[in-house]
């Protein structure tokens, strides 16, 4: 089975969707198959990939509303990245998890017949710790924590970290925690160098090799419906990408 990395945290603008999209390519220049899931309402990764989630049609909400099987809405980027998309639909998706037995473990079961088709499974969490992302760490064999270098990382990581042991406790007890990623690093600065000591000393995980570079290139990329590594290939982010999927290849 391949492995499944959920990306999480519930503060909003760490660049999960980024990080997701680019490791999801990355991985793929590595010669591996890759799946991304969107499990956000707002549908980030979805338009990140060039798919209009406005238009979509079915997608990973019926999925969650018993309406279709996961293999019905995967659609096929290239021959080795394939996404399983978001629309704003999947908020009224959460609604009606609320009311059924074991919502929790409900990716879980959907992925059951796709995960042993792909090498990696990588799940775009969104910025909450609903019943959602919930699934998501429930269906995962590892959880990254995408972080900003600033002084509110350390809140984003700490109750990320709660819910990984609550989530070890009652749905999933093998989750592993990878590490944390250091994204729109900016090594100029003390705060940045700084936090990314703290991050690794109070929460006592690593932090993943390489922190990726703060770019104006990395922000243009989801515009043009592709990844940084194929939106400027030569740059620093791209670089540090390539890196850090090689570390993560290494730990999984």
């Amino acid at each position: 089975m391949g492995s499944v990395l959920a990306f999480a945290n519930q503060k909003g603008g760490v660049a999960k969707t980024t990080t997701v999209q680019s490791l999801g390519d990355a991985l793929v220049e590595r010669g591996h198959r890759v799946l991304l899931i969107d499990l956000d309402p707002q549908a980030c990764l979805t338009y990140a990939v060039g798919i209009d989630a406005d238009n979509v049609g079915a997608s990973l909400h019926d999925v969650f509303v018993g309406r279709a099987k996961a293999e019905e809405v995967l659609i096929e980027l290239n021959e080795s990245l394939s996404i399983l998309s978001s629309s704003i639909d999947l908020a009224g998706a959460e609604v009606h998890l609320l009311t059924k037995t074991g919502r929790e473990f409900v990716l879980a079961r959907a992925l059951k017949r796709l995960v042993k088709n792909y090498n990696y499974v990588l799940l775009d969490c969104g910025p909450s710790l609903g019943i959602l992302t919930i699934n998501g760490l429930t269906a995962a064999t590892h959880v990254a924590i995408p972080f900003q270098g600033e002084t509110l990382s350390h809140r984003g990581v700490g109750q990320l970290l709660e819910t990984v042991r609550d989530v070890r406790a009652y749905t999933n007890e093998d989750l592993q925690v990878l590490g944390g990623i250091a994204t729109m690093f900016d090594g100029r600065t003390r705060l940045a160098q700084q936090v990314l000591l703290d991050v690794a000393e109070v929460h006592g995980i690593e932090v993943l090799p390489p922190p990726i570079p703060k770019s104006v290139r990395v922000a243009e990329a989801p515009g043009r419906g592709r990844s940084v590594l194929a939106h400027a290939s030569s740059s620093k982010p791209a670089d540090a990408y390539r890196e850090l999927a090689a570390t993560i290849e290494a730990r999984t």
